[in-house]
């Protein structure tokens, strides 16, 4: 990635990435689909081929939504005892929503990270 020439106010990398915008204007989308990185902003122009977010946000959001999701369903398991169908109606479309929202955040949030710290891949530094 060239080191950026353009002047742009200082956007929080938490900022844009709950909203999902880019990280040098905080203008324009990140995602063309649900996970898909744009090729580029479409306010400022920035080329979004040094986003490579990999396997961390995955992680992240494996391991804390596991931990609630399977909390709350062993709650209601211990509060109800309700059959096996309510728990597949319960926690299969919950997980699969919250997942696929916290991989979109957590994943924005990597992406404005790499482009603040000017990170690259194989480099310390």
């Amino acid at each position: 990635m060239q080191p950026d020439k353009a002047d742009y106010p200082p956007i929080s990398p938490m900022t844009a990435g709950l909203r999902c915008v880019c990280p040098r204007c905080g203008e324009g989308r990140l995602y063309d689909g649900a996970l898909t990185t744009a090729k580029r902003c479409m306010a400022c122009g920035l080329d979004y081929s040094f986003a490579d977010s990999g396997d961390g946000p995955a992680v992240f959001v494996i391991l804390i939504l596991g931990f609630l999701i399977v909390g709350l369903a062993l709650a209601v398991q211990t509060a109800f005892e309700p059959p096996i169908w309510v728990h597949v109606i319960l926690w299969v479309p919950l997980i699969g929503i919250t997942s696929l929202w916290a991989l979109r955040i957590s994943k924005a949030i990597m992406i404005a990270l790499q482009y603040q710290t000017n990170a690259h891949e194989g480099e310390i530094g």
